[in-house]
This record gives C-alpha cells, structure tokens and sequence, in this order.
C-alpha cells in the first residue's frame, strides 16, 4: 500500500543528500572535537558515515530507535538498542549524535534524556523538533514529506522485507 500523499513532498536525491551531509560537517567542524559518533538508526546511518569520514571520527555508535512504522504516521518509540553506558558516562559530553531528520522531536528527546551533553545534529529539521537540535543544515516546514534517497526508485519504494510473500 503506498502511502498518503503528503501535504508537501521533499525528494532529495543520493547527490543532494551527499552534499548537505559534507555541509553538516563542515559547520559542526568548529563545534568539536568529539570523541565518537552516536548516529540514531536507520536514518542516521547515512550522515554519520559520511560526518565521520570528514571529520575523521573513528568511533561510530547505533542507539536504535523505532518510530516510523508504516512511513506515513509515526506511532510511538521503542528503543531496540540503548547507547553503550561507556559513552553515555558524563551525559555524553563530548559525544556527537547524529540522525538524517528531526521531525516531531520524539527520538530527539529519548536521546537527549540519555546523553543530554552530547551535541546534537541532523541534516533536516522541522520547527516542531527543531529545539531539540544543535545544529542542521535545512529547515523544512512541518507538513513537509521528506523523500530520502533510500526510499526511492523512480516511484515510491517499499523496503524489501514488506514486499516479501513468504
């Protein structure tokens, strides 16, 4: 089933996304230095390997948060995997967190709760999240559907695992 046609579409294609994540380091480059990277799964996985590429940070940490179940409502959190409490030691300062949206702020505030000195940045942010975030590249408005690269082909995509008939 694909989705509901959102209020405003977003698409951001691999190149667009690729030179607003190298934008987000290059503006946190002065905010460091950090010691590691926490990238909130699945979509900060993307921009963290590319922040921690230019900002030669070798350390990547997943804190796992479910919050989008059918890609057009987000229902509520669950955490499937918590930060390491080797980095959340100290609130995680010195800890740079990173995600690819800040939407509502949900997942924003769960990790902020657990490491609420770590700095926190995302690619996107919408003016509801947006408190919760340090810094950002793009603000979007709130009604605005981001389609990320990885959700696309030349139509909407499903992820392969619901398209599965076993």
């Amino acid at each position: 089933m694909s989705p509901a046609p959102p209020d405003k579409a977003f698409p951001v294609s691999w190149d667009q996304f690729h030179r607003d994540a190298r934008a987000l380091a290059w503006r946190l480059s002065g905010s460091g230095p950090f010691s590691a990277i926490v990238c909130i799964t699945r979509g900060g996985l993307v921009p963290a390997a590319i922040i921690s590429r230019e900002l030669g940070i070798r350390l990547i940490e997943t804190v796992c948060i479910a919050s989008y179940h059918d890609y057009t409502t987000q229902g509520g959190l669950h955490v499937l995997k918590d930060v390491d409490d080797a980095l959340a030691a100290n609130g995680g300062e010195g800890i740079l967190v990173v995600d690819d949206l800040v939407d509502t702020g949900k997942t924003a505030r769960v990790v902020r709760d657990r490491l609420p000195k770590a700095h926190v940045a995302t690619v996107y942010a919408k003016p509801l999240g947006r408190p919760l975030v340090d810094t950002f590249i793009t603000e979007v408005s709130q009604d605005t559907w981001i389609y990320f690269p990885w959700d696309m082909g030349y139509t909407f995509q499903p992820p392969i695992a619901q398209g599965s008939a076993g």
